[in-house]
């Protein structure tokens, strides 16, 4: 049976030079293109991808809330990122959300192929300075009083994110933010975001700036 792909870029060329190159390999098939991820989201039951290739700068809902997203909707949906800059910080947040791993726009035919088999085969196609990041952010939230969730609350706040948007992001309510950060204030025994956040910094549970 095919395997299902869906990709969401919103680069019309690069959009669907991909799809181009993957209608020529047989054991694919490429069900949709989108230029957002509200419209793939909209339709993504009706696609049912096995894989989706996603953009991270997208209008509208970035690529990791969009993979977020996706994963909390088909679970066993692999999500590989896009990307021009295999090391830059968007691509370590990306695999932090549920992104399988990633392919670079340049890719050649056989490299875009190799990293979709390695992904469907259970693999993660990733750099090794990327796989670092990854392994030393585990081990790092290991320590962490704080939940995935809470860090990831944390991280958005430290980007200057409101609890409007986080909870766009997250699909939950303000007042569910708002338990966490209360959450996040008792467990590291603070009373102000500020300093959470230059907690969360000195221990590099988060990245970005302090308020």
């Amino acid at each position: 049976m095919k395997k299902r792909i869906t990709i969401i870029e919103d680069n019309a060329s690069i959009r669907e030079g991909f799809s181009a190159v993957l209608d020529t390999i047989e054991k694919y098939k490429v069900m949709n293109l989108y230029s957002n991820c509200e419209d793939a989201l909209t339709n993504l039951d009706q696609d049912q991808p096995d894989v989706v290739l996603m953009d991270i700068e997208l209008p509208g809902m970035d690529g990791i809330a969009g993979t977020i997203r996706i994963k909390k909707q088909l679970p066993n949906c692999i999500v590989l990122i896009i990307t021009v800059l295999e090391d830059s910080e968007k691509v370590f947040r990306s695999l932090c959300a549920g992104a399988g791993g990633y392919i670079v726009k340049n890719s050649n035919l056989s490299e875009i192929v190799q990293n979709i088999d390695e992904a469907l085969a259970g693999g993660a196609p990733m750099s090794l300075s990327i796989a670092r990041m990854v392994v030393q952010s585990f081990r790092q939230q290991q320590d962490s009083p704080l939940t995935d969730r809470e860090i990831q609350v944390l991280q958005s706040i430290a980007e200057g994110k409101s609890y409007s948007k986080i909870a766009l992001d997250l699909y939950v309510s303000k007042e569910t933010i708002r338990s966490h950060i209360k959450n996040i204030y008792r467990k590291l025994e603070v009373s102000s975001k500020a300093d959470a956040i230059k907690i969360a910094n000195s221990n590099k549970w988060v990245t970005g700036r302090s308020l």
